[in-house]
């Protein structure tokens, strides 16, 4: 465990230097968040009873998603990994006494919690700070802010469970852009990144809640507003546990193949 623990330290610590970027994504961040708001606005203006959220919890989502961008953005990867599997470096990795799997799987979770801490605080605190309707609401009570931190995790874990997936999907293949960009299209969508899942036709949505990529920022900003409760909550969090179980065993197995029989084509 301490040797992951380092791991998890040295990337954590690695993550926090780019604080140059971490203020330009902010900036941008405020920006897309605006346009959003103003464009969801302008929809709820002509009829609001037509939408499956309040306006409220639909700036929320915005916000919040703005906010944990880092930390759950489907097209952010550890390009190093790419480029050393598709260099044949990964060797080296793969004959170490150590699990492929939870080394990349730490690193996943240390660089993304570190890129978050440097941008959620300042526009957290903006957001709060703005006039409604644009504002970021607070939870309802200290039981919904429990919840919403608890999917937090779940969340986490889910998305870098999937990540984990394609890292070792990619030892298949000669050049692995073309995974990743299936990866990140169909995510983006099925993810509530582009437009928050309950706006999608109730058929639609009733079955994208049960796939994957509705375990990621979906549930947790959801049940922040209070949009997602009761025995739809307790479903979410289920799945999200299921999901995080079964994604985990794909990757593992994954893993224990290219240890076996994967041939390093670069070098």
């Amino acid at each position: 465990m301490s040797k992951y623990q380092s791991l998890f330290r040295v990337k954590f610590i690695g993550g926090l230097q780019y604080r140059t970027a971490a203020w330009a994504g902010i900036v941008t961040q405020f920006v897309w968040g605006f346009l959003e708001i103003l464009l969801f606005q302008a929809f709820y203006q002509s009829d609001p009873s037509a939408f499956p959220m309040s306006l409220e919890a639909t700036v929320s989502y915005v916000w919040l998603q703005q906010a944990f961008l880092a930390l759950y953005m489907i097209w952010f990867w550890e390009n190093d990994i790419f480029d050393s599997i598709q260099s044949g470096n990964v060797s080296y990795e793969l004959v170490r006494p150590i699990s492929v799997y939870n080394m990349w799987f730490v690193r996943g979770v240390a660089t993304r919690i570190s890129r978050t801490l440097l941008r959620c605080l300042p526009i957290l605190i903006v957001a709060f700070c703005l006039p409604k309707p644009y504002k970021l609401i607070p939870p309802a009570s200290i039981g919904v802010l429990g919840l919403f931190m608890m999917t937090m995790v779940l969340s986490l874990l889910v998305i870098i469970s999937l990540n984990m997936i394609v890292y070792f999907l990619s030892f298949y293949t000669l050049n692995a852009f073309g995974l990743r960009m299936i990866f990140q299209s169909i995510g983006s969508i099925l993810s509530g990144e582009i437009l928050p899942l309950p706006f999608f036709p109730d058929g639609v949505a009733r079955i994208l809640a049960f796939l994957p990529f509705a375990s990621i920022q979906n549930v947790p900003f959801r049940v922040y507003s209070g949009d997602l409760a009761g025995e739809a909550l307790t479903q979410s969090v289920l799945l999200q546990v299921f999901w995080i179980v079964i994604l985990v065993m794909v990757g593992k197995l994954l893993e224990r193949q290219v240890v076996k029989k994967v041939v390093i084509q670069g070098g």
